[in-house]
């Protein structure tokens, strides 16, 4: 299960990787706006908000990948640690998102299920 954590956990990641991505390079970009359904002139006006907030995303990806890399050297408490802060906010992220923009439950489950799996296999797999 530990394992098979991690990987839900990594992809909860590279989701966020994703999001950094549209959000902080991509964000005026037609892809960008259409992914975020916003217009030309809210994605301009918006530019610095949303960069500020890509760099979120990246970090928590970051810490799940960096706890990942620490499991696997054997330091699995601190790994762990990281894994469940990263993973654990990117669940309560995208908590949030669905708590207030109902509209937007498809996107919020986009970002929380995989690192919500993730943190549910890795408790089990530590418990085990």
């Amino acid at each position: 299960m530990l394992i098979i954590g991690l990987v839900f956990a990594l992809v909860g990641a590279l989701v966020h990787v994703y999001i950094f991505v549209l959000e902080s390079v991509l964000w005026t970009t037609p892809r960008a706006r259409a992914v975020f359904g916003t217009s030309e002139e809210s994605a301009l006006a918006t530019r610095e908000l949303a960069f500020n907030q890509g760099f979120y995303n990246l970090f928590l990806a970051v810490a799940v990948v960096l706890g990942t890399v620490l499991v696997g050297m054997g330091l699995t408490a601190s790994g762990a640690a990281l894994v469940y802060a990263g993973a654990g906010s990117m669940v309560l992220a995208g908590t949030v998102l669905a708590v207030s923009s109902p509209a937007k439950l498809r996107a919020a489950l986009i970002q929380l299920a995989p690192p919500l799996a993730g943190v549910v296999l890795l408790t089990l797999g530590l418990a085990g």
